[in-house]
């Protein structure tokens, strides 16, 4: 059972009212699904109120927290992730500019929706299917307060695909994505779950929303994950080879022709030198100003990004990776507003 069977009108989310519910849910459940729809839209209308007011932005960032993290194949903590990045993001350590001289309190540079209520949906019984479609519903919410578009703080690698599946059905039409991370994350079902952190991709070129998927900094792959990348026609970029790689991924022009460009960051990317706050530790990675390098001279309309698989459980008790996924959001911000 999908949620789009129970949630009848979410479709139609310029209106006051909140989607009708059918009767295969609890009156529990009902009332959890539709507050936390309620919460996300009344955010996102407000803070474009703002931005618009503000003198306009086309377009302007726009934070939304996904706490997920029981999909993940080894620890959970990701779920922890979303407040440790922003107070990250605020400490008092930098300043709020980016590195381009985009100044975060500016709210036509970058807005905050909060978090999916993850937690309380799963409390009261709803399980991973549901959860998706409730997380690219909160998506399409953000989208349907034009200048906002959203960079979503994770969480697990699992949300990309309610995401990125999200963002193309509501812009019409397939994205090329830019995806930095130690895996290829395209198992089929990893571990016979077909949410998995590590099978994200395969559901989103399964889906037909990506025309071109570009994985960078790849160096954990078995056999299946080859053997699907080869099905999908993704274009790997292994760290093995990462040095003769380096020209072209510094010149990328990507989105034209399609409905734009998504970035996913996964923070296990980075060599565990430079982030070792994440779940799976894989030396040899990229470094910091490698991914900036990429990220910054990418030629694109940047319509979406996620940052996830920080696992501040793991992290330093100086909260280094977290200044690090926090870097990633800020830099991000640069890309998506304008």
């Amino acid at each position: 059972m999908t949620i789009a069977r129970y949630v009848k009108s979410l479709a139609s989310f310029g209106t006051r009212n909140v989607s009708t519910v059918t009767k295969t849910l609890s009156e529990r459940q009902k009332s959890v699904v539709e507050a936390s729809l309620t919460l996300i839209r009344e955010r996102a209308r407000l803070k474009a109120e703002l931005v618009r007011a503000s003198g306009g932005a086309i377009p302007s960032s726009c934070l939304l927290g996904v706490p997920l993290g029981h999909n993940s194949s080894f620890l959970q903590g990701p779920a922890f992730a979303p407040p440790r990045i922003r107070e990250a993001i605020w400490c008092g350590s930098t300043n709020s500019t980016t590195e381009t001289g985009k100044d975060l309190v500016d709210p036509c540079i970058l807005t905050d929706v909060g978090d999916v209520p993850i937690q309380e949906m799963r409390d009261c019984g709803i399980g991973d299917e549901l959860l998706m479609k409730a997380i690219g519903d909160s998506v399409k919410l953000v989208m349907s307060e034009p200048p906002l578009r959203p960079l979503i703080l994770g969480g697990d690698h699992s949300i990309t695909y309610p995401v990125v599946k999200a963002i193309t059905e509501q812009l019409g039409g397939p994205v090329d994505i830019l995806h930095f991370d130690a895996h290829p994350d395209i198992y089929h079902a990893f571990e016979g779950n077909i949410y998995s952190h590590a099978s994200s991709f395969a559901r989103i070129m399964e889906g037909g929303h990506a025309r071109r998927l570009l994985q960078v900094g790849v160096r954990s792959i078995n056999k299946e994950g080859r053997e699907q990348i080869k099905r999908f026609g993704v274009e790997l970029f292994e760290m093995r080879k990462f040095h003769t790689d380096r020209e072209f991924l510094e010149n990328l022009e990507l989105g034209a022709g399609v409905k734009g460009v998504y970035i996913s960051i996964d923070c296990d990317c980075l060599d565990p030198a430079f982030a070792p706050g994440v779940s799976h530790l894989e030396p040899g990675g990229l470094s910091f100003r490698d991914v900036m390098n990429i990220l910054q001279n990418l030629k694109g309309d940047i319509v979406g990004g996620d940052v996830v698989e920080f696992n501040p459980q793991r992290d330093t008790a100086d909260g280094m990776t977290a200044m690090v996924a926090a870097k990633f959001v800020r830099e991000l911000t640069a890309k998506l507003s304008k």
